[in-house]
């Protein structure tokens, strides 16, 4: 059994051993925006209510209990608990929470932005959990007294599950500038700094056998007492596992609420303008990009322009490349790798009278295709170019949607068999981990190869360099309507 705690939703999958799904099942859950820059999940009401609700629905109607189970979750994440795993305040959620922005410069100002990097890899950004505590530590200090551990969504799950402390190193190389890449453990003396008395969680493999259901948790969940249960990781990692993203030169590109990017490759080295983390497998090192929306911004416009999907990705398809000269800026919510810049606006340039709703939704498309560009750029850069792009999440069913990112970025993509997404990597982490299947076993077959069309190629490398120029442009604009009025 894979189990998923998503943004918006959360997904589960039972499967035999050769990776079939045999049930899968989906909750779909709300993020909380008390303020604007935060987003927060209930752990009681979200996590570990989806999580019960899944375990039931799959195992309804006479199928057996999963020989082993593994969940992922979005992260990094800063569930702030007591000792016995009481949540204290909702989970702060990762990079798209940009509240800990004063916290972010007070750390590299104190550290050092080139030390942080050197030994964590990444930047410090709002992606980072170091900042999230030290903004919990000076805003909230009456939760703070009481903190004891810290969870993501994944290490909340087993906890509950288990009663096991335990973050995948994955995870924890996400926890900058807490955790020491280079010595795969982590830095004592800077999470002293930062969140002083804290206990750290148990580090350990994603694929490691951590602990098994209680009876209690089985009480709670349908499943059978003993159940093994593997450590599990952060969302996109087991989304890259799902579509056998495992070799160096491997990279997922995965179209979600978000559009993120792994990469395997032990040669990397850091960038700040990307993040370099752990990986699945032992000893494996992954390079990672994450824009702040993608399909979060088809769900704006469809929301906007009250059509459905199939009417808007039809009337999309109707519009030359190029969308007859509209250009858009993704950056609705900001934008996370490689500009770093959460006070980035979307644009829209060029309209006129004559464009319509399928001008303007392709132009987003090419939008999105455009960021991808620039990720893939940057990734190469120091990473060398991919040799397999697999393409994953809710996003693939619009094929034309993969077609105009082939098109824009040049780069041939593969579909696979399955796109439920992390779930299924979870299923295949709970299988490896207890070596009911093997790690280099077959799990997801390709179904599709979408390739660039050479005919749109110089268009669109033309759109591109005006698309790196439209930020430049207006930059300093869109950074003054974000900020307060003067008193």
């Amino acid at each position: 059994m894979g189990v998923d705690i998503g943004t918006s939703s959360t997904k589960g999958c039972l499967t035999d051993d050769k990776g079939h799904v045999l049930r899968g099942a989906e909750r779909a859950h709300a993020t909380a925006t008390p303020k604007p820059g935060w987003f927060e999940h209930d752990a009681d009401t979200i996590w570990w209510a989806d999580f019960r609700a899944i375990c039931r629905e799959l195992l309804e109607g006479g199928l057996p209990s999963p020989s082993a189970l593994c969940v992922s979750g979005i992260g990094p994440c800063l569930l702030p608990a007591r000792r016995d795993g009481t949540a204290l305040r909702p989970a702060i959620l990762y990079g798209v929470d940009t509240r800990a922005t004063l916290e972010i410069d007070e750390l590299n100002q104190t550290l050092g932005s080139d030390r942080i990097l050197a030994r964590g890899g990444s930047p410090l950004t709002s992606q980072a959990v170091g900042p999230k505590l030290l903004w919990l530590r000076r805003n909230e200090p009456e939760v703070w007294e009481r903190c004891q551990r810290f969870f993501m969504a994944s290490s909340h799950i087993v906890h509950r599950l288990t009663g096991e402390y335990i973050l995948d190193h994955h995870s924890a190389s996400q926890c900058s500038p807490m955790y020491d890449l280079m010595k795969n453990e982590w830095a004592s003396d800077w999470s002293e700094l930062i969140a002083p008395g804290l206990e750290l969680p148990r580090l350990c493999s994603p694929l490691d056998e951590v602990g098994h259901v209680t009876a209690a948790a089985a009480a709670a969940t349908g499943l059978r007492p003993g159940t093994p249960v593997v450590a599990g990781t952060i969302d996109a990692w087991a989304e890259a596992a799902s579509v056998e993203v495992r070799s160096p030169g491997d990279l997922m590109l995965m179209y979600g609420t978000t559009m993120f990017l792994v990469q395997i490759s032990d040669s990397a080295r850091p960038s700040p303008h990307l993040w370099l983390t752990r990986g699945i497998l032992p000893d494996q090192l992954t390079l990672a990009a994450g824009m702040a929306t993608s399909g979060a911004l088809t769900s704006w416009f469809r929301d906007l322009s009250g059509s459905s999907f199939d009417d808007l990705f039809d009337a999309a398809a109707r519009v030359a490349a190029g969308s007859e000269g509209l250009l858009a800026l993704p950056y609705f919510a900001g934008e996370r790798t490689p500009r770093f810049d959460p006070g980035a606006r979307g644009v829209i340039a060029g309209l006129t009278l004559n464009h319509g709703r399928g001008h303007i939704f392709r132009a987003l498309l090419e939008a999105t295709a455009f960021g991808v560009r620039h990720n893939l750029e940057a990734m190469a850069g120091v990473a060398g170019p991919p040799v397999r792009v697999a393409a994953v999440g809710g996003g693939t069913r619009a094929r034309s949607w993969i077609q105009i990112v082939s098109d824009v970025c040049g780069r041939e993509q593969q579909v696979h068999r399955e796109s439920v997404g992390a779930c299924l990597g979870d299923a295949w982490m709970a299988g490896v981990g207890l070596a009911l299947v093997r790690p280099d076993q077959p799990w997801n077959p390709v179904v599709d190869t979408v390739s660039a069309d050479p005919r749109v190629k110089e268009l669109y490398d033309q759109r591109y360099s005006l698309y790196r120029q439209l930020y430049r442009d207006t930059h300093d604009i869109v950074h003054q309507l974000g900020s307060p009025l003067p008193a």
